[in-house]
């Protein structure tokens, strides 16, 4: 628990972080008091950023947002919430695809942990096409990402292209 309050998960694995998400943060928070932005780590994902990398920018991004503690977990989402004395784990829906995809995975967490809801939040129609993976794709190719991710992300994405493009392993 966050100074008492009830909290709520958003976990995700944030690679990188963007506008969308920033935006479910805010609204979560406001909603619940407190939350807790769990970064994940996925096997399944081949990530651009390291954990800790994810983690300092999601902490850089919502440094001024009092009731947000970001923190890095491994295993299971609903084992992480029960940890934390979550009783609800948020997720972010943009459209179909993604809300087939987080049904499949709110029904399995309520079966493993029957206390812990899990909550969706529709992005922002103004957020709705903002993906993770669409962000590093323009970036790799040069395209300006400015607006879309917060400007801290922006340089860190633009230091990693250009360590890769010089075949350092930043």
């Amino acid at each position: 628990m966050m100074s008492g309050r009830p909290v709520a998960l958003y976990p995700g694995s944030f690679d990188p972080v963007h506008n969308g998400h920033l935006d479910i943060i805010v609204r979560a928070r406001e909603i619940f008091g407190g939350l807790v932005v769990g970064v994940a780590t996925n096997v399944e994902k081949q990530t651009l950023f390291s954990p800790a990398d994810r983690v300092a920018m999601l902490r850089d991004a919502t440094a001024g947002l009092t009731g947000v503690e970001v923190r890095r977990f491994d295993g299971l989402t609903v084992e992480f919430a029960r940890t934390l004395g979550a009783r609800v784990i948020v997720k972010g829906l943009r459209a179909m695809m993604d809300f087939e995809f987080e049904l499949k995975m709110a029904a399995m967490n309520k079966r493993l942990e029957p206390e812990i809801e899990t909550v969706f939040m529709m992005t922002s129609p103004e957020f709705g096409y903002l993906s993770s993976t669409l962000i590093r794709e323009v970036a790799r190719f040069g395209g300006s990402v400015a607006g879309l991710v917060p400007a801290g992300v922006e340089r860190w994405l633009s230091e990693k292209i250009r360590a890769q493009h010089r075949g350092e392993h930043a």
